[in-house]
């Protein structure tokens, strides 16, 4: 599913809202605009209406010639000529006062009491027009009189376009104005997520900003704090009880395999008794390897490791670990190469024992996921400012479900490596170790072709001994 964000949604839905409340202000205000110019047109011909039944009342005694040319001003002076004075027959009361309102399309009202109002459509023009009744004298007159109606029109248009062009403005410049603060308001969240992703295990002592807002943000992330340090308490006491119970179980494990090894020197003990006292002896020393790597652990989560940092040749450690693992391979059936350049310069600065380790551990479980016979290659690499020592094998690989969890404590991958002695907690003290000393380390693997892992240090000048970036380190260790 693509991610959307709250501030996006946020302006969805507000655009959506400020939209509809633009769009029925709009519609109120043309229906209110129509409304007010139709009234507008309609007093202004009942107040001619009334005029005119003033002006017969007032010539009722006039001759009816005269009448006429009255009539015929006060038709051109207010309605353009559009007035006619009918009898409730039909017929007319008083000469046409124009050719157009002869012509033009009178509504039928007989029997009109009030009142009334219409719209015609002439030569191609609305009009609106009133019927109004009145008496003159004993007679009952109808008084018509029309209005065009373009004037609202155009003023409708008018307005119609200005709605047209200005709501979209409008909703272009508040959605831009609710995200922009809705990504204000939303800030701390990413803050408080950035700091979130920055915390694991390791610096669980770390806490969220608590943002000085006193609303929810700022109860979220004072929860958060509170459940980190629940959190922090729970991993110390899962710590220091993983280290307490490592160097407590090494003396008695130690004391088991001594205890052995001492009953394996009677010769006199039969055949039966000696396989499980060799038996005894073989599985102390698995414990106590796995005891050993444990407190390792312990220790490095506890920040005790101890380590003493100082200018190391990688290629001198890369020497000495292949002239220890030469005998192994050879036992094992395998073939152990190494690419070492004689002249590069790859010093960097490290503990000199856990760098060792570093580099056993990865050609340990290449010779030992390697069936027989394989070969196992150690290589380094120098580039600018980065010494890189690989260790690559054509054993079995390492699956891609496997891949993202093999630096995980006592993480053994599928079935098919199981038969493989360890305690799974190599891998682990490799990943702490390359940490320690800034360097990344990778895995790339298939699957019935070999892995390959790839330490990759940063380099320090040879004749400086430490740099910046040595002191640097070196700090940072004294800080663990």
């Amino acid at each position: 599913m693509a991610y959307r964000s709250i501030s996006l949604r946020l302006t969805a839905w507000f655009s959506s809202v400020f939209f509809a409340g633009l769009a029925l202000f709009g519609g109120v205000m043309w229906l209110d605009l129509h409304d007010s110019l139709t009234n507008s047109r309609s007093r202004t011909l009942a107040r001619r209406a009334d005029r005119l039944a003033d002006l017969l009342t007032e010539t009722q005694s006039d001759p009816p010639g005269e009448r006429a040319r009255k009539f015929q001003a006060f038709a051109e002076a207010t309605g353009g000529g559009l007035v006619e004075v009918l009898e409730t027959t039909g017929a007319r009361a008083l000469p046409s006062p124009t050719a157009a309102s002869q012509a033009f399309p009178w509504p039928r009202a007989a029997g009109a009491r009030s009142d009334r109002f219409s719209e015609v459509v002439f030569q191609g023009q609305p009009y609106r027009v009133l019927a109004h009744p009145f008496r003159s004298g004993s007679r009952s007159l109808l008084f018509f009189a029309a209005a065009p109606l373009e004037g609202n029109r155009t003023v409708l248009r008018a307005f119609s376009a200005g709605l047209f062009w200005s709501i979209p403005a409008l909703l272009a410049i508040a959605a831009l104005g609710g995200y922009l603060l809705s990504r204000k308001a939303l800030k701390p969240v990413d803050q408080i997520t950035a700091a979130t992703r920055s915390i694991s295990v390791s610096n669980l002592s770390e806490r969220l900003p608590v943002p000085e807002t006193r609303d929810e943000l700022q109860r979220l992330s004072e929860t958060c704090n509170a459940m980190l340090g629940r959190l922090e308490s729970a991993v110390n006491e899962i710590k220091r009880f993983t280290g307490d119970a490592s160097h407590e179980l090494r003396n008695p494990v130690s004391f088991v395999r001594a205890t052995a090894e001492l009953a394996l020197r009677n010769r006199a003990i039969d055949p039966g008794s000696r396989r499980a006292f060799e038996e005894i002896v073989a599985e102390c020393g698995k414990a106590g390897n796995l005891l050993k790597d444990m407190l390792t652990l312990a220790r490095a989560d506890a920040g005790n490791s101890r380590l003493a940092f100082e200018p190391v040749d990688l290629a001198e450690v890369a020497k000495i670990v292949c002239q220890k693992a030469g005998p192994l391979f050879e036992q094992q059936g395998h073939t152990l190469a190494t690419l070492l350049p004689e002249q590069s310069h790859a010093t960097v600065f490290g503990d000199y024992a856990s760098l060792q380790r570093l580099l056993w551990i990865l050609v340990d479980n290449a010779a030992k996921y390697t069936p027989a016979p394989g070969i196992v290659k150690v290589a380094l690499s120098v580039a600018e400012e980065t010494a890189t020592l690989a260790v690559e094998d054509n054993g079995m690989g390492i699956s891609a479900a496997d891949l993202p969890h093999i630096f995980e404590r006592f993480y053994r991958a599928d079935p098919s490596r199981s038969h493989v002695t360890g305690s799974g907690l190599g891998l682990s003290i490799a990943q702490w170790i390359a940490g320690v000393h800034q360097a990344s380390l990778s895995v790339e693997s298939q699957p019935g072709a070999g892995s390959t892992f790839r330490i990759a240090f940063p380099l320090i000048a040879p004749a400086a001994g430490r740099t910046h970036f040595g002191a640097d380190l070196a700090d940072a260790v004294a800080r663990l």
